[in-house]
């Protein structure tokens, strides 16, 4: 593990004010989610939104040279996991679960978050996945206190989710946020009370569980970025990025009206 990034304070500013852009990009493509829309549609309303509020994508362009993400963000539909890719033939249709996941640059600092929106009528169990899920972020939230570890953190999402019955996604986990997307400490959704590194105030993380209705094993599609589950299943990713105080954690990608 690389160094954990305590942020000053003129930094924690900063990072708030990416969290407030953030989640006000988030908020503007959600409502956007209805039937009939496309995913590539959707991915142009959040460039717009960026642009229009002095903000980049985090997303666009990551990775290597020779498969960068072609999209701004992450749209992932139904049994897709995560990085989904906007697409002009994927088409939202009532019952589907759509993923969110808005990360971008503003003024030198990331904001990180995601929500799952389920379109038009959805079944009950589907509804109870984006419940949980949401609830399960929540859960690791209260745990992101000082003096905890990063493993209460996951044991408290974890064992939320396992006593409701859904998969929990092993190999994808949350992280340390700051000026660059992905830093130190990795956030998994499951582990150990009392383990991994400890949390100190000025800590800047993206909690991130991702839980399935069947078996929480994956797979990437042939475009490089889709990860979907194996089993066809649907999934659920909720987010925020997180400041650890000396007193309860604040959430900095909460929508600020």
């Amino acid at each position: 593990m690389g160094k954990i990034i305590i942020k000053t304070e003129e930094e924690i500013k900063r990072m708030r004010e990416a969290g407030r852009v953030a989640a006000a990009v988030l908020d503007a493509v959600k409502q956007n989610v209805v039937a009939g829309i496309t995913t590539y549609e959707l991915d142009q309303i959040a460039k717009q939104e960026m642009l229009s509020m002095g903000a980049t994508s985090s997303a666009f362009g990551y990775g290597d040279a020779v498969n960068p993400f072609p999209g701004y963000i992450c749209i992932s539909i139904n049994d897709e996991v995560v990085h989904g890719i906007g697409r002009k033939d994927i088409v939202v249709k009532d019952g589907d679960l759509v993923s969110l996941d808005v990360a971008l640059h503003y003024n030198g600092f990331v904001g990180d978050n995601t929500v799952t929106v389920g379109v038009g009528s959805i079944s009950k169990e589907a509804q109870r996945l984006l419940t949980v899920t949401e609830q399960a972020l929540y859960k690791g939230i209260d745990q992101a206190i000082e003096g905890n570890c990063v493993g209460d953190i996951s044991w408290a999402i974890q064992s939320f989710a396992e006593k409701n019955r859904f998969g929990v996604v092993r190999e994808l986990v949350g992280h340390g946020v700051g000026r660059d997307m992905h830093e130190d400490p990795q956030v998994p959704n499951v582990g150990r009370p009392h383990s991994g590194p400890r949390l100190k105030a000025g800590m800047t993380i993206a909690i991130e569980p991702m839980l399935t209705a069947g078996l929480p094993n994956l797979r990437t599609l042939e475009d490089g970025w889709t990860i979907v589950t194996r089993d066809g299943k649907p999934s659920a990713h909720f987010e925020h990025t997180i400041l650890i105080t000396k007193d309860l954690p604040e959430i900095l990608t909460n929508l600020k009206k």
